[in-house]
């Protein structure tokens, strides 16, 4: 199988994990000469604090949500990296709901492999939260990378 597109997922909770994401993506596209889409995904609430946050002028500028991930320090973290490895790669900003919306990226942009940041979790954690990464790992159009950090979330 030939990997042309890598999809990597972000979401406001992956700040603490953008160099071990950073590490994983390159890992996977810069030998394939694979492009990677950037997407950061937020749910309706976190868009709007990010448009207050990032000062967007609600009454006058047209806002697409690339243009909100692009100007999200995720987002610029990794592309500096991956300017730093000349690994191609292009920005998508979603709003939606984790699991679906990284699925539907993941068609979309006819990905063939995605990449998704989490923490460990315990059994009542996954029970009463969900799980982002499960519901990607489980529904994805194509092979899932998870990259965990050691924290563990109750």
């Amino acid at each position: 199988m030939e990997l042309e597109t890598v999809l990597l997922a972000v979401g406001p909770g992956d700040a603490d994990r953008i160099d071990e994401l950073a590490k994983s993506v390159v890992e996977v596209a810069k030998p394939a000469d694979a492009t990677v889409v950037l997407a950061h995904v937020f749910t309706s609430s976190e868009y709007d604090d990010v448009l207050t946050r990032l000062e967007f002028d609600r009454a006058t500028d047209e806002i697409d949500p690339d243009d909100v991930a692009r100007r999200h320090q995720s987002i610029i973290d990794l592309r500096t990296v991956l300017d730093e490895h000349d690994v191609d790669h292009v920005i998508k900003g979603a709003i939606g709901e984790h699991g679906p919306t990284i699925v539907d990226l993941a068609t979309s942009n006819d990905a063939d492999r995605v990449i998704v940041g989490g923490r460990r979790r315990s059994p009542t954690g996954k029970a009463v939260f969900g799980s982002t990464a499960q519901e990607v790992l489980l529904s994805a159009p194509c092979p899932v990378t998870f990259v965990r950090s050691d924290d563990i979330d109750e």
